[in-house]
């Protein structure tokens, strides 16, 4: 048995917020175990693997119900999404969600409405994409654009946020470049136009996007707050050769020294660059979130990679759970499950005692979390 981890609590420093109706079969609760949004993946392929097996036991055994499909979800449809979420959060020992407020706005509870069903503090990490949409259909100039921009970004913390998340991975890719301001003008007038024919835009210009980025780190630097990116896999929009964390390379330069920079979702499959940057750069910090989850089956080889290189003060616990209450109950117990075993390893081979090990399992839970965003 893996080194029992349950009694450390979690502060899952990268989640999402709950759908207000909750899939209510198998074949509608599937597509939320894939990062695939094809239909006849989650209908034809989804049932053959190591995470659709891991989540039917594990539900079976936190909803006391036999290990089938059927009895998992009636058990599911009779406990309701609200008692389901709070038994994940005091069972699983959750201390605090950060959520990311940017994905499924529009069918997913506020915040006000999670906190009233969960017993675990909760705090508001600002996607930047949706935000600087908004304002290029808000403002008809660069100047008045980028004004607007820059005092969403003043006070983070007066405003209620913990952090900021850019998912520029997805729009243009990681390899951010310097940008001036007469070029990110330019090519702000041309998705301003796009914005106003449609009377709505996705962002997508790498000059654009990559002059706004920087802004935001500058920003974050100043004001000692951190700035989420995700990396490594994700949905089929993005182009997986463009998402390694390396690439973010202008951003580990001595200008941005003062921002907290977390990299998301273990860079996978680019575990190592992602330790590696971790290991070199004093403000970069390797969350071990959403490959354990989607990668079921590689989550031990996972975390033994993240902290074969990555200092335990570096890596941050989260589970990337949205949508489905369920999904935190799972990546909670298979990210625990990975940690307590690669970590077992390590008291085995003579590396560590079994004091160091647990502190690192409270560093990498908890508490690196909290020192990080100043909770």
């Amino acid at each position: 048995m893996p080194l029992d981890l349950s009694g450390i609590p979690i502060v899952d420093n990268h989640c999402h917020s709950l759908l207000r109706v909750q899939p209510a079969d198998d074949e509608a609760f599937r597509i939320h175990l894939t990062e695939t949004y094809f239909r006849e993946v989650a209908r034809d392929d989804v049932p053959h693997t190591l995470l659709y097996h891991w989540t039917i036991r594990e539900l079976a055994g936190l909803l006391d119900c036999q290990a089938t499909p059927d009895a998992v979800h009636a058990a599911r449809r009779d406990r309701g999404r609200d008692w389901i979420a709070r038994e994940t959060v005091v069972r699983g020992n959750v201390r605090t969600w950060l959520i990311d407020t940017g994905y499924g706005s529009e069918t997913t509870l506020s915040l006000d409405e999670l906190r009233a069903i969960v017993p675990c503090r909760i705090e508001e990490i600002l996607r930047l994409e949706p935000m600087i949409e908004r304002l290029i259909v808000e403002h008809a100039t660069f100047p008045s654009f980028i004004d607007a921009y820059r005092g969403r970004l003043d006070d983070l913390r007066g405003q209620g946020l913990v952090g900021l998340k850019s998912v520029i991975a997805y729009r243009t890719g990681l390899e951010v470049e310097a940008v001036e301001a007469a070029t990110a003008a330019a090519a702000f007038d041309v998705v301003r136009e796009r914005a106003r024919r449609d009377g709505t835009v996705r962002i997508e210009s790498k000059p654009l996007l990559d002059h706004l980025i920087v802004i935001a780190v500058e920003a974050c630097a100043r004001q000692d707050v951190p700035i989420q990116f995700h990396t490594g896999l994700g949905d089929p929009d993005l182009d997986l050769t463009k998402v390694d964390p390396a690439a973010l390379r202008l951003l580990f330069s001595d200008r941005f020294r003062r921002a907290p920079i977390v990299l998301l979702h273990t860079g996978y499959p680019y575990i190592r660059s992602l330790a590696y940057l971790a290991a070199m750069f004093p403000n970069v910090y390797a969350d071990m979130g959403e490959a354990p989850l989607f990668a079921a089956g590689e989550g031990t080889e996972i975390v033994r990679e993240l902290i074969g290189l990555a200092p335990a003060s570096k890596i941050l616990f989260s589970t990337d759970a949205s949508l489905v209450p369920e999904l935190y109950w799972v990546a909670q117990r298979l990210g625990r499950r990975a940690l307590g075993r690669v970590l077992d390893e390590h008291i085995a081979d003579g590396a560590l005692d079994e004091a160091t090990a647990v502190d690192w399992a409270e560093r990498i839970l908890w508490r690196n979390s909290e020192r990080v965003y100043s909770l």
